[in-house]
This record gives C-alpha cells, sequence and structure tokens, in this order.
C-alpha cells in the first residue's frame, strides 16, 4: 500500500492539475465499468447477501452510481474555474489588484466504502475525487468479497494502479489503510469505527470526511394521509432490507393515530410484497452476525415489554437470512433497539402528544444522519426544520435527498462530517487556494515602515465603529 500510494503521489505530482479533459475521460472510463458490468455487480452482490434484489441492485448501486458521474462530466469545466473574488479596499482594484481563487486537486485520496451499498458509496464519491483531479486508493469491505474483487477486476482493467487502486483484504489491512499519509480520507460506516479511522489519520494530520449513521427520525405530522406516510416510510425501511445508512430507524407518530398508523404500515406491506417467502424482491441480511444481532434486538425489546406486531403474514419460516418488516410498539430507552442504529427491517413506532413533545424526542439523541417529515402542514413542517439539526432532510417520502445529485450529502456530529455529491463533492477534494496579485503601482509601501502620516491617516479611517 505504502508502495502505490508513493506510485500515485509522484503521478499527481508530475501531471500536476489534470485538464478538463482528463478529468471528464476518466469519469467516461468509470461510467463505462458500470454500463458493461452491470449484471455482474447485481450477481456478486446477490451472492454476497445470500439473496439481494437484482432490480433494487442495478437501481441503487449501478443506475444511482451512474448519475452522479455524468453530472460531474457535465459540470467539471464550469467548477474548475478560477473564481473571481472581491479586493479589499476597493481603490486596489481600480489600480489593478485582482484576487481569486483556484480548486487544486488535494492529491491521493483514501476511501474506505462499507458493505451495504459497495458499488455506490464506492463510485459515487469518485464523481468528486476524480472531477477534482485526484488520484484514489480503494478499500471495500470484506464482508462482501465477491463485490469487492469484482470491483478490483473492473477498476484496473481500465486504470494504472498509479491511477485508481483497489486494496482488498480484512480488518487488519483496513487498519493499516487508514494509517497511510492520504492527502484526503473518506470513510463511510458505522460511528464506532469512525474514532478509530479519525485517530489513525491524525498521526498524519489527514483531513477526513466521514459518512456515518445513527438513528434517523421519520415524523408523521398529525393532518398527514395515513396511507401515504405508511407507504414512503415502508419503502425506505424495507429498501435493502432496511440496510441503509439514511434507513428511518424509528417513526413519531400522534398518539390518537398510532394504532391506524401500523394498520396502514401493514397494509403498505403487503402492497411492496405480496409475498416473502421467495420474493426476488426482498433481501437478505448481509450475514449471520448482523442476522443474529437484529434477531437479539428483537428478543431485547419483547424481554423488556415491548409488543412486536409483524407487518407481513409471511413472517415466519424466512430463509436466507431473511426478516420481515416488523413495527415495535411500546418501545422505551433501556431497549437496544432505541440505542444503537438498527441496519435491518426493524421499525420502532414512538407516540406524541405535540410536534415540539416529537421535536424534544430527537433532540435527546445524538444529530441524526437523515430526518423525514411526511405532511402537509407547512408551518408544523417548518417548524421541525427550524428545530432540528440533521445530516439531510427528505420531506413527505424518505431516502430520496440522497439521490439529488446537486445536493449535498453528509452527517454532523455522532453522523458525521463533511459532505460530498455534486460541487460539494468537487470542493470537498480540492483545495481552494486563495491568490491575490497585487498591483502595479506600489500600494504596499505605505505598510512599510518607516510609518508615517499616511499610516496614521488610514489607521484612523480604519479603528472605529
Amino acid at each position: 500500500m505504502h508502495d502505490i500510494l508513493a506510485r500515485q503521489r509522484h503521478a499527481q505530482r508530475t501531471e500536476g492539475s489534470p485538464s478538463a479533459a482528463a478529468r471528464i475521460d476518466r469519469l467516461d472510463r468509470v461510467i463505462g465499468l458500470l454500463v458493461d458490468h452491470a449484471h455482474d455487480i447485481a450477481e456478486a452482490m446477490r451472492e454476497d447477501f445470500g439473496h439481494r434484489s437484482v432490480e433494487g441492485s442495478l437501481v441503487t448501486d449501478v443506475a444511482a452510481s451512474i448519475e452522479p458521474l455524468k453530472h460531474a462530466r457535465r459540470h467539471v469545466r464550469r467548477w474548475m474555474r478560477r473564481e473571481r473574488r472581491g479586493v479589499s479596499p476597493a481603490p486596489l482594484a481600480w489600480l489593478g489588484a485582482r484576487a481569486w481563487v483556484d480548486y487544486q486537486p488535494k492529491g491521493v485520496v483514501g476511501l474506505i466504502s462499507p458493505w451495504n451499498f459497495p458499488f455506490n458509496l464506492t463510485f459515487v464519491p469518485l464523481a468528486g475525487i476524480l472531477a477534482a483531479g485526484n488520484r484514489v486508493m480503494i478499500k471495500p469491505s470484506e464482508f462482501t468479497p465477491r463485490s469487492s474483487e469484482l470491483m478490483r477486476r473492473m477498476l484496473a482493467k481500465a486504470f494504472d494502479e498509479s491511477d485508481i487502486a483497489v486494496v482488498t483484504g480484512g480488518p487488519d489491512v483496513g487498519q493499516a489503510f487508514s494509517t497511510l499519509p492520504f492527502d484526503h480520507l473518506l470513510f463511510t460506516g458505522a460511528t464506532s469505527v469512525a474514532r478509530h479511522v479519525m485517530r489513525a489519520a491524525s498521526e498524519h494530520l489527514v483531513p477526513v470526511t466521514l459518512e456515518l449513521g445513527g438513528k434517523s427520525p421519520a415524523i408523521v405530522g398529525r393532518g398527514a394521509d395515513l396511507d401515504v406516510a405508511a407507504m414512503r416510510v415502508m419503502f425506505g425501511k424495507t429498501l435493502n432490507a432496511g440496510q441503509v445508512c439514511v434507513a428511518p430507524d424509528y417513526v413519531l407518530v400522534p398518539s390518537e393515530k398510532l394504532a391506524a398508523f401500523v394498520d396502514a404500515l401493514e397494509r403498505a406491506a403487503k402492497r411492496m410484497f405480496p409475498t416473502l417467502r421467495g420474493n426476488a424482491d426482498y433481501t437478505s441480511i448481509v450475514n449471520e452476525r448482523h442476522y443474529t444481532r437484529l434477531l437479539g434486538l428483537l428478543d431485547d425489546a419483547r424481554d423488556k415489554g415491548a409488543t412486536l406486531r409483524w407487518l407481513h403474514p409471511d413472517h415466519d419460516a424466512l430463509d436466507m437470512r431473511r426478516i420481515a418488516p416488523v413495527a415495535i410498539l411500546g418501545v422505551d430507552d433501556d431497549m437496544a433497539v432505541m440505542q444503537d442504529e438498527i441496519f435491518g427491517p426493524l421499525l420502532p413506532v414512538v407516540p406524541y402528544d405535540g410536534i415540539d413533545d416529537a421535536i424534544a424526542g430527537i433532540h435527546a439523541r445524538p444529530r441524526p444522519l437523515a430526518l423525514y417529515y411526511v405532511g402537509d402542514d407547512r408551518a408544523e413542517q417548518e417548524r421541525v426544520l427550524s428545530r432540528v439539526v440533521a445530516g439531510g432532510v427528505t420531506i413527505n417520502d424518505t431516502v430520496m435527498h440522497l439521490s439529488m445529485d446537486d445536493l449535498p450529502f453528509g452527517g454532523i456530529g455522532a453522523s458525521g462530517m463533511g459532505a460530498y455529491h455534486g460541487f460539494d463533492g468537487f470542493r470537498t477534494f480540492s483545495h481552494a487556494r486563495g491568490v491575490y496579485r497585487q498591483a502595479r503601482f506600489d500600494v504596499g509601501r505605505v505598510l512599510r515602515p518607516p510609518y508615517g502620516a499616511v499610516v496614521r491617516g488610514l489607521l484612523r479611517a480604519k479603528i472605529r465603529r
């Protein structure tokens, strides 16, 4: 890994800031890989998960990865333009002084991607990394070995390791990877692991972008159509069997509508999945460890007094580590399901009396990666938006803000730091270098000693209210 990093850094310094044509060529090659290997990607993930929806994978990890790359390809020339800035004081501009920002490539970016969307969460950030003119080293997850190996082979066909390299291996390799002296490091994964990654990066003062998770809430407004709200929440909760960093982790519902909303959740689950047994659209839990963990969350909640309401008649005896969607009622903060990110199709349903009570419940937890509000009451909607700090928001749906190419995506606090997607990704992986060019007239002489009446006059003009 040190050798690859040295070769990439040498190539970057030799080439300098790549031209727009070179950046577009790299983006084109990556897009071509996704198009040519689309069904290989879906099959590799299906095998890694035990079962994963082929169409779902083509949507989330192929099509949804291609669009941000195309967005970068369309806009990279504009993003690269020198950005004029104002000169102060204004008379300096009249004398010919100029100021601007150049966006320079940072150099070599390290990218640690997770298992839940192994291609999407590698190739989407590549849009910003390559548009910004960087080289990149990628460490995909060992939990999806077929996907990681396919990714390695795909990128090796189109790129020399001095441009893009994929490093596979287990936790020891990942730990060593995080200690490399990159020019920037992007990590997507668990908050607990992110602490170790950030600590390792700090040894070399490597700037980091952390895309984490947390307990993202969904609020059902008092005037919401319950069937619409249930369908939108159920979509976010069953996408990839809930193994999504922005999945709604719990839903807040007006107390008097709790029972009716749970009934609506059941109707939504049946509409989306008429049957679960053998259903090609319903995804498995990625491995036995996570499957057992989720069953343990259900046991813990039930043992502590919660009620489980299975939302589909096929909930028993599912094969291939599949768990039916389930509403968990009567939860409290002593239950593990309300303490840690769930990452599965388990949905605590929490009643609230007033919207300020719902907001207070969210404030009692670390700031979430995503926030959802379903309802048509604009005043209530704005109250939620103004009071709750979250990484990103979707109103009247779930997950969809993540698919907007021109919106920044990122967390805050325990849900992450930094953002990417679109121009925000280009800026994250660029160094914004400020440049000032002095006027031909030697205006700086008044600031150099010996000081006299001119400087005293300037100070009187500046040091005042």
